[in-house]
């Protein structure tokens, strides 16, 4: 079947991801749909073989890795409905260069992909960005200026009463202290149990370190929860943004976004994880420096439709994606196959290209929809659609 004889919309549906950091019935609850009654952390869009979307009615192919075979064909892109109900793992993605690398170096060890110790799962780059569903969205992005962390450091060893933080104090004011410091957490050398301990306790009951006591219920022990005070928590109302480009560590919290990144499974941990941790790697793909603001602030394109382009960010000027917000009636213009759900009221999308006169598709909250190719398409409706398509 030739590109353009294959449909242009084509219903596409997923299995929730069951991860126990979900939130219960989360995925269901963002798209108005009857929950398992566990965990629903992700739902993934795309075309990924660990868990590709399919169609939903006949289509000249069953899921959408099949369809990317059969066109010879990558979709740049993964779309995601997330929902957290915990904190996921402290994490960081690679470059396209370094997961090449990577990857290479692995295979050529004979390190089996499925590994548990294994870094790089292919040789692409991770990069992403999320939008928030819902007011109140929690993550960690990025370092801190270091003199802010030492000085919750210095209260918080001044109410424990001990000497337990001293040793982490003076890594972190040592030479190329941000990097040191948080090579000490993640070594397990002397002391570090320790001052994770007296971090926690001396944390007890002050609500301006609630986040380190939640992540101690949650880790017990887990020197992440110190990396954690090393790091910006950044809590998006809806509608905002994060752009989490490669070298960044961050972790979601809790709260339910909208995620668009680049189709690999290359991640390195960094704590708050019982996962592998390859603490040399991490620091060798980490970008040790003070954040800046990693908020990505959507363009208006019309009166209905926003765009989250990565290429506004110097740090994502080659990332070949982008979010499209739609509330209303709007004309797109879809440079490549894209991926539509709307997680409120409900839409018609109609080709304007004379190549499928007539041809349209409705999408209700819920329901997501792969349009095959480029194309010219009219959306009437309201709510909240969601297009992931090249940028």
């Amino acid at each position: 079947m030739t590109a353009s004889s294959e449909p242009l919309f084509v219903e596409i549906a997923n299995v929730p991801r069951d991860y126990a950091w979900g939130r219960i019935d989360g995925v269901a609850g963002v798209m108005g749909a009857t929950g398992t009654g566990g965990p629903e952390a992700e739902l993934w869009l795309g075309a990924h073989p660990g868990s590709p979307a399919r169609a939903v009615d006949p289509a000249p192919w069953a899921t959408l890795l099949d369809w990317e075979r059969e066109n010879g064909e990558r979709l740049p892109f993964l779309l995601k409905i997330l929902v957290a109900g915990g904190p996921l793992s402290l994490q960081a993605h690679p470059t396209t260069a370094q997961a090449q690398a990577g990857f290479a170096d692995e295979d050529a060890r004979g390190i089996p992909l499925e590994a548990a110790h294994r870094n790089y799962k292919d040789p692409y780059a991770k990069p992403e960005l999320i939008v928030a569903l819902e007011d109140g969205f929690e993550a960690l992005c990025g370092f801190r200026p270091l003199d802010e962390t030492l000085a919750d450091v210095d209260a918080l060893a001044a109410r424990s009463g001990s000497d337990a933080l001293a040793p982490w104090r003076e890594v972190l004011t040592g030479v190329d202290g941000l990097r040191a410091g948080f090579a000490w957490l993640l070594g397990g050398g002397a002391g570090v149990d320790l001052a994770v301990a007296a971090l926690v306790a001396a944390a007890s009951g002050d609500e301006r370190f609630e986040l380190v006591t939640r992540l101690a219920e949650a880790y017990p022990g887990d020197p992440g929860i110190a990396i954690a005070l090393m790091m910006r928590h950044v809590t998006l109302a809806e509608g905002e943004s994060l752009w989490l480009p490669a070298g960044n560590i961050h972790a979601y919290l809790r709260g339910a976004g909208v995620e668009l990144m680049g189709p690999s499974d290359n991640v390195l941990r960094g704590g708050l994880t019982p996962k592998h941790v390859d603490v040399a790697e991490l620091e060798r793909v980490l970008t040790f420096a003070a954040s800046d603001d990693d908020h990505l602030v959507p363009v208006e394109l019309a009166a209905a439709v926003r765009s989250y382009r990565p290429r506004i960010h110097a740090s994502g000027a080659d990332v070949p994606f982008e979010l499209l917000a739609v509330t209303g009636d709007a004309r797109l213009e879809l440079a490549g196959p894209s991926i539509a759900v709307a997680t409120d009221g409900a839409f018609t999308l109609a080709a304007e290209d004379a190549a499928d006169p007539g041809a349209g598709i409705e999408v209700r909250r819920g329901v997501a929809v792969f349009v095959s190719r480029a194309a010219s398409v009219q959306v009437t409706g309201s709510g909240r659609l969601w297009v992931a398509t090249a940028g």
